[in-house]
């Protein structure tokens, strides 16, 4: 298992080149987080929905993502409560209090489909969540010491050095666990480190005769690495010299912001997220992306002004797209009278597209393929739907794409401004990418292939783990 000193110290990563590492020995692998929070999520092969990371780990596997690889998800409506997904399938909304006197149920299903996986696989690689020292989350923990206790699993963990204060958070951390805890750990991993390892080695001695434990590794800084990030919205430098600028809300709810990763990865594009009570500046395409609160965003975007730069940027002949919870807003109404992601009642919309939403507790979970219609030769498209609203337009405007299944799906508007669509994954491939980006004004046809960047990166990390770690001690688990 492993677990890190604190959020964003690289567990994901180091998860997911240790499962590619493995992999490539020939053992058969799996990774499992018994809990996670993350406003990214996957839909999976069984028609359930996990965090986007344990899709990338299953992908690093070799394998397609399952509900048992990340039995618990936490998805935050608000700063208190959260959506609460078992085993892929949401079963409400709890309050921060409320799920803790949960965890006991939640955990029973934590074992379950750890042990379904144990029968499956030789090797399992767990996430933890968080750091192990929130003194205030050990009652009842099932994320990360509570589960390691649980089923007798060796635990290494993770620091990154590029925050500053490493060995204290390692020192700190260790020094907070029980005695039954201390002596699971199995030694520390230190990422992203940048510079002379022979400065380093004076810290390394002093932390394994601190704690009588070895240092497995120190992984060396990446650069222009690419994965997918698990929920923090990960910037990437881009040329300020480019074709098409991108503007994207970020929300305080906003949900699959990887669906931008291959834009800002392009080399012709300029994503610009444009942060709370930031002005939307003049750009080609504003894409609204998905939110866990649909009512709630929607109301800061008429706080922000976002409405009226919106309108306004479509007067001047701009283009607009909307993904999801994003979509939904487009519309004359959103209606949530169970109270599914807030307090019950409805919002007006902004009226850019002849529609109305209504939420419900039964959730879209598909993986999708069709032909995108924006042009008169249609072209491929993959994506995943994850959503709770039921949207119903007039007959105004035109579908965005005809799935496989028959359904058509979206709309794009009569005057060919504006896109709504509940598609994820809109620009994660070539033929979509380039036909989406060229109605918005990109003349060049130069889109990434997401997923075999994801390969090619996925492969990178492992060469690096088994150059950095120490092999003897990694297969010795």
């Amino acid at each position: 298992m492993v677990q890190g000193t604190t959020s964003d110290a690289g567990k994901s990563i180091l998860v997911a080149g240790l499962c590619r590492l493995l992999r490539r020995r020939g053992i058969s692998v799996a990774p499992f987080k018994p809990q996670n929070m993350a406003l990214n999520s996957a839909v999976t092969a069984d028609g359930g929905e996990i965090g986007r990371a344990q899709a990338l780990q299953a992908q690093a596997c070799g394998l397609l993502p399952h509900t048992d690889m990340n039995p618990v998800l936490l998805k935050p409506s608000s700063n208190t409560g959260a959506q609460v997904i078992i085993q892929g399938k949401a079963i409400g909304s709890m309050e921060a209090r409320g799920f803790h006197g949960y965890k006991k149920t939640a955990m029973e299903a934590v074992l379950a489909s750890y042990q379904r996986l144990q029968q499956q696989y030789d090797c399992i690689v767990v996430e933890g969540a968080g750091s192990p020292a929130e003194i205030n989350l050990r009652a009842n923990d099932i994320a990360n010491m509570g589960f390691a206790e649980a089923v007798d699993c060796p635990v290494i963990i993770v620091a990154d050095i590029d925050r500053g204060g490493v060995f204290a958070h390692l020192w700190g951390t260790l020094s907070v666990l029980s005695a039954s805890e201390q002596a699971r750990v199995c030694g520390f991993v230190i990422n992203r480190f940048r510079g002379d390892l022979g400065l380093l080695q004076p810290g390394l001695d002093w932390l394994e005769e601190k704690t009588q434990k070895p240092v497995w590794g120190v992984i060396p800084y990446l650069e222009n690495f690419y994965l997918d990030a698990e929920d923090a919205i990960k910037i990437k430098a881009q040329s300020s010299d480019s074709q098409l600028k991108v503007a994207v809300p970020v929300f305080s709810r906003i949900s699959n912001h990887t669906d931008f990763d291959s834009l800002q990865l392009h080399p012709d594009i300029e994503v610009i997220f444009v942060k709370p009570e930031q002005d939307i500046p003049p750009v080609d395409l504003i894409i609204l992306p998905g939110s866990k609160n649909v009512r709630g965003d929607l109301a800061l975007l008429y706080q922000y002004g976002w409405d009226r730069a919106l309108k306004r940027h479509l007067r001047y002949g701009g283009k607009v797209i909307g993904i999801c919870g994003g979509y939904q807003m487009l519309g004359e109404f959103i209606h949530d009278p169970d109270g599914v992601e807030d307090k019950p009642g409805s919002s007006a919309g902004l009226g850019l597209l002849a529609m109305e939403t209504e939420l419900s507790q039964e959730k879209a979970l598909k993986q999708v393929e069709g032909e995108l219609l924006l042009s008169d030769a249609p072209v491929a498209i993959r994506g995943y739907e994850i959503h709770c609203g039921v949207s119903t337009r007039a007959a105004a405007g035109s579908p965005f794409a005809i799935l496989s299944d028959g359904r058509e799906e979206g709309v794009v508007s009569e005057d060919n401004a504006i896109i709504g669509t509940y598609l994820h994954g809109l620009f994660d491939t070539v033929t979509a990418a380039n036909g989406i980006l060229s109605w918005a004004g990109l003349s060049t046809e130069s889109a990434l292939e997401l997923n075999q960047l994801r390969e090619q990166q996925l492969d990178r990390l492992a060469d690096c783990l088994e150059q950095s770690l120490n092999q003897d001690l990694l297969l010795g688990y």
